[in-house]
């Protein structure tokens, strides 16, 4: 026989986001999944009205109502529930009916519409970057091997020219040779892998924030929004500060060429997300950290690939900044994604927030 500390148990453990409701439909209990969902605590929650969790909640409070009344479960389809925090969630939930000899339950289970389509989202954009540094390693190969032999002709050609003024040719052929080497080299990324210490994640912003200001000499108003309960994480301080200030500084740039740079605003903000997938991993804890500014938005034909070596929606970018940063980000086993409007434009991070071996 199962005992009710048993059954509690295995609902806490469940990763179904599940509520139970009363007659009056006030929560009577949520599990963990749910609490993580609706990002409430459910002890705090105990006995309020369902539909002081969201906003404009009536419409499902009335078929919530009905179901107590008729005793029929019902299923709802990607219905948009408005969290008080200010975060919209599409979910399918379902509701069960369940009758005692002393009242009548509503027990309901939530599944995130959004977080599949993210998952499914994120698989094709790792996808698309192990297809990607098959394709640059290939044409770094191709391109570095020539590079070689026409750096190497040119130099045993200036040996053999009669005159000094004459090198000047041969040494526009090296420089340019040298140019495009480095160019591929910066395609490729960080050639060695991570060197991982623990380290605070705003130690990195704050470092970021300190060459930002210095190069827009305070004309750009730069905000934080700190998390500061986050623990350390595993990372290499020198990559993930490049990682950020390419993000960072593509974001100024941006602003800076729309001509509205004293209007500009770059936000940082932390925050630390339980039981977060990244490909087909499930961490236990994650950082998010988030780049928000109010540049001109990155263009709507681009910001698919946005990522790719090359791609880039500024006049004057190389287009390898955020191909490297996502780089960096996949070797700390981590995810980058953006979205981009006009006048809004949010680059997240997610990073693993792993225990430190010794802790």
């Amino acid at each position: 026989m199962l005992t009710d500390r048993f059954l509690r148990q295995i609902l806490d453990n469940l990763t179904t986001a599940v509520i139970m409701l009363d007659a009056e439909l006030r929560v009577n209990y949520m599990n963990p999944a749910a609490e993580i969902l609706l990002a409430v605590s459910g002890q705090r929650v105990s006995l309020q009205h369902f539909g002081e969790l969201f906003n404009d909640a009536q419409a499902a409070v009335q078929s919530l109502e009905s179901a107590i009344q008729n005793g029929n479960p019902f299923t709802k389809r990607e219905a948009q529930l408005n969290l008080t925090n200010g975060h919209t969630l599409m979910v399918d939930y379902s509701v069960t009916p369940i009758g005692t000899q002393n009242t009548n339950w509503l027990l309901m289970e939530l599944h995130p519409r959004d977080r599949l389509l993210r998952i499914t989202k994120e698989e094709a954009q790792l996808s698309k970057q192990e297809v990607t540094k098959v394709l640059v390693r290939g044409l770094a190969h191709e391109i570095k091997n020539p590079l070689g032999g026409i750096r190497g002709a040119a130099q045993l050609l200036a040996r053999e020219l009669p005159e000094a003024s004459l090198r000047d040719y041969t040494d526009v052929i090296i420089e340019e040779a040298d140019r495009l080497r480095n160019l591929v080299d910066r395609m490729l990324g960080p050639y060695r892998p991570p060197n991982l210490q623990p380290l605070n994640i705003h130690e990195i912003t704050e470092r970021v924030f300190s060459l930002i200001e210095a190069e827009t000499q305070g004309e750009l108003t730069l905000r934080r929004d700190y998390d500061p309960s986050i623990p350390d994480i595993m990372a290499d301080r020198e990559q993930l500060i490049q990682a950020l200030l390419n993000i960072v500084r593509n974001a100024m740039q941006a602003i800076a060429e729309s001509g509205a740079l004293r209007q500009g605003r770059i936000t940082l903000r932390t925050r630390a997300l339980r039981q977060f997938t990244i490909g087909q991993v499930r961490h236990r804890l994650v950082c998010r950290l988030e780049v928000i500014d109010n540049g001109p938005g990155i263009p709507a034909e681009i910001v698919e690939s946005i990522f790719y070596p090359m791609v880039s929606g500024r006049a004057e970018g190389t287009g390898l900044g955020l191909s490297i940063t996502q780089n960096i980000i996949s070797q700390h086993q981590g995810l980058i994604e953006c979205e981009s409007t006009s006048g809004r434009t949010v680059f997240t991070l997610f990073l693993p927030l792993e225990p430190i071996p010794g802790d």
